[in-house]
């Protein structure tokens, strides 16, 4: 019961009972990525969707899929044997917020004091 209610009230983490209607309704599954993402496409309109595994982030999404989302290709990742580039990094999840955050120097909730600058700035000041 507490997962039902936590479904239709917690949108921001994973799908609704309104987007799993839409989706059974209208979608068709496509794929599923190595994070456990669903992949869909509308069965009229042009129109993809993806159900998250975990909370949703868009930053969660690896390039192959990435690019079938924003229509580079029609192809779909699974069918083309997709292999990431050399370049291409793993997914990192956006740590804002969380105590590993990237925090420069100087920051109030980073120890250290900030770098003074060069010489090169002129700091307003209103005169």
């Amino acid at each position: 019961m507490k997962d039902f209610l936590l479904e239709i009230f917690r949108w921001w983490h994973g799908q609704t009972w309104g987007t799993r209607l839409w989706i059974w309704r209208y979608g068709d599954l496509v794929g599923t990525d190595e994070l456990g993402n669903k992949y869909y496409q509308d069965k009229k309109a042009n129109r993809r969707y993806v159900t998250y595994a975990g909370p949703a982030d868009a930053s969660a999404i690896p390039p192959g899929w990435h690019g079938w989302m924003h229509f580079r290709t029609d192809v779909v990742p699974t069918e083309a044997n997709y292999v990431a580039r050399s370049w291409e990094k793993p997914h990192e999840p956006n740590l804002t917020g969380t105590a590993a955050a990237y925090r420069p120097d100087g920051s109030m909730l980073n120890k250290g004091e900030r770098p003074r600058v060069t010489g090169d700035y002129d700091a307003w000041s209103p005169e």
